[in-house]
């Protein structure tokens, strides 16, 4: 069933000059993993005892994350569907297929809630940086209030960036998200090394938490949220000009260890310079007026705006798939029409996403109910889209998986994105 060296596994047709290069889908990658849990790192490794442990659980999860993304690009070829819904009903069946589709657009949709509830929370604090501490209380100014700045901003910058039809397009907006995403790290390194060392009380002063494997145990939600891109990497393989599978697995690795070294640098220096004091918002850590830190939390929010429109790209491709019949399809086939529709539901999507991220003040249990369904799909997926003689040894590998699923893709979100929020 396997193609030749260079060759695409079945189906999915190679598309040439117009594909999605190596360089854009390790950019699209980085971009999708690299979002609200960075912020959440140096607290990480503080909770779990310090840098080795941490490093340790990074390690370990990030077996189980590789392969979930080599899982899910083998069935993508065996199944030569562009979408991960549609991966799902054609390797698992019809049935399967629809629970898919439901449970991965409830899933991509709070996904976009927490994210504009994270970008909300970094313009706040941005117009916070800009006036004198204990100037805004609750008599603040309108247009600093997120109410206002969060609709003008998905207005102006967001809604164009989701608006176009490939996710290729992405890349562009990708390697600017990657690169703000990294000015983040760099800066946490440098402040460590020009300062000398730690801002927290003496080494010697500060409680020291005792490792264990109930504390390392504890991070790995936390840990492993920040490497989640599973939702995009089907959409990103059937875009790739070359879709042989050792291609995709080097593509799935590359950007895994580039997304470990930003990680642990980030983790490593923010607990290096806070200890045990680090808050779940590293950036909260520092004083709010100091200029770099300032660029910082803007670029931040430049980073997590440009995750949004991938998010939406994905729902937007699970909608038309639940509610376009054929007849429809037909319909659309024309460009207008196809124009129209994709304006339509990324409004659509855009204003529900909006008024949830406004007026909501609490989303962290819909988020841990909907994360936890997500590895158990990437796992039956595997499991039936590769041969009988495999399924025992993907089977037991599926329910390590699970196991770990659960609290890696349900309470991850909660703990990364709320401890931000809060």
């Amino acid at each position: 069933m396997e193609g030749g060296e260079g060759q695409p596994l079945l189906g999915l047709q190679n598309t040439g000059s117009a594909g999605l290069s190596s360089a854009g889908a390790v950019f699209i990658m980085l971009k999708s993993a690299l979002g609200a849990g960075l912020l959440s790192f140096p607290w990480a490794f503080s909770k779990a005892g310090g840098a080795m442990p941490a490093i340790l659980v990074e390690l370990g999860s990030l077996v189980f994350l590789v392969s979930g993304l080599v899982v899910l690009g083998y069935a993508a070829a065996l199944s030569a569907q562009p979408t991960y819904q549609g991966v799902v009903r054609a390797v698992c069946g019809p049935a399967a297929g629809r629970l898919c589709e439901l449970c991965f657009l409830l899933n991509l949709f709070m996904i976009a809630v927490a994210l504009l509830r994270v970008v909300g929370d970094q313009l706040e604090k941005l117009c916070d940086s800009l006036y004198p501490p204990g100037t805004l209380g609750e008599g603040s100014p309108w247009y600093v209030d997120q109410r206002f700045t969060l609709p003008v901003l998905c207005g102006l910058v967001i809604f164009p960036l989701s608006v176009p039809r490939e996710i290729g397009f992405q890349k562009h907006s990708s390697v600017l998200g990657t690169l703000a995403a990294c000015y983040l790290t760099l800066v946490i390194v440098l402040k460590y090394r020009l300062q000398g060392g730690s801002l927290g009380p003496p080494q010697a002063a500060r409680p020291q938490r005792a490792s264990s494997w109930a504390s390392m145990f504890s991070v790995i939600p936390t840990i492993c949220f920040g490497f989640q891109c599973h939702e995009a990497c089907v959409a990103i393989y059937s875009s790739m000009r070359n879709q042989s599978f050792s291609h995709w697995v080097a593509v799935s690795v590359l950007s895994m260890l580039i997304c470990l070294l930003i990680y642990s640098l980030t983790g490593l220096y923010g607990y290096l310079t806070f200890g045990e004091d680090v808050a779940p918002d590293i950036l909260m850590s520092y004083p709010g007026n100091d200029p770099i830190v300032i660029v910082a939390r803007l670029l931040f929010g430049v980073s997590i705006v440009t995750i949004y429109p991938i998010v939406v790209l994905l729902g937007r491709s699970v909608v038309q798939d639940l509610w376009a019949h054929p007849k429809l399809r037909a319909t659309l086939a024309s460009e207008g029409h196809e124009w129209q529709s994709r304006v339509a539901l990324t409004i659509s999507w855009m204003a529900a996403t909006l008024a949830i991220a406004l007026f909501v003040p609490d989303i962290g249990k819909v988020i841990e109910l909907i994360g936890g369904i997500r590895l158990c799909l990437v796992c039956m997926t595997g499991t039936q889209a590769i041969g009988a003689p495999k399924k025992a040894v993907l089977i037991t590998w599926g329910v390590l998986s699970v196991l770990g699923g659960t609290f890696v893709c349900g309470q991850s979100a909660a703990l990364a994105v709320m401890g931000l929020l809060h």
